[in-house]
């Protein structure tokens, strides 16, 4: 009877020894694989955008002259697939235009010249593709899809007239609503650019987008696009 218990009891304490050690290996299997998973893949995280732009038209010579100054804002969230590589969509206000933008006509004995500045108002959504070579710092690509708004021409008409040898010029300012019927309500562009995080909330970026559809639905496309510059602040919560 002695020898019965005596084998029951260590049966048993073999027994509570083996799960007690199952339970350990698993306990931390599952600890280091949770750490690993934390440490790998970041948050998604919402933020806020804001900064200047310089536009000017595809036909123009890029100059100081050319550009039309304007600002982007907007919002995005940023969503990380790995590491380094993250999907970032945003939504924005965006001014677009150009500056000195000039045509001339010819009328009898003389010329019309009207010099423009023309400012186009959108809304874009970005899609950008984001790759960090290093924790803080990132290059970026991806398309653009804008909708026109709305947009103004405003700047000079000087009239010029030859009569009897006498020349006569006339300068008169305008101000206009773009006429919305001329213009593609739709935009596309490319965008690329670079960013950098000053801390885990603030960054800066800049960011060139040129667009390959036109503007003017009477005009060839190569010469009647969009192309801006942009310049800005984001942060993120």
């Amino acid at each position: 009877m002695k020898k019965l218990f005596l084998g029951l009891a260590l049966t048993a304490g073999t027994l509570a020894f083996a799960q007690e050690t199952q339970e350990i290996k698993t306990t931390t299997t599952t600890t280091t694989t949770t750490s690993a998973l934390k440490k790998d893949v970041q948050p998604v995280r919402f933020g806020i955008k804001a900064g200047g732009n310089s536009a000017y038209f595809s036909a123009q010579k890029f100059g100081m002259n050319s550009q039309k100054l304007g600002f982007h804002a907007g919002a995005f969230v940023n969503i990380p697939v790995s590491k380094q590589f993250s999907i970032q969509p945003e939504v924005l206000y965006n001014q677009m235009g150009a500056r000195d933008v000039i045509s001339s006509t010819p009328i009898e004995n003389g010329t019309v010249k009207i010099q423009d500045k023309v400012t186009m108002n959108y809304i874009s959504v970005p899609l950008m593709v984001q790759m960090r070579p290093t924790e803080k710092f990132y290059v970026e690509a991806g398309p653009e899809f804008s909708y026109f708004i709305n947009g103004k021409n405003k700047g000079d008409v000087t009239r010029t007239t030859t009569t009897g040898g006498i020349t006569t010029t006339t300068t008169q300012s305008h101000s206009e609503d773009v006429d919305k019927d001329q213009i593609n309500k739709f935009n596309f562009g490319l965008g690329l650019g670079l960013g950098y995080d000053i801390t885990n909330n603030i960054g800066i970026s800049a960011r060139y987008v040129n667009s390959l559809t036109k503007i003017d639905k009477s005009r060839p496309a190569a010469e009647n696009n969009n192309r801006v510059f942009q310049l800005g602040l984001n942060y993120k919560f």
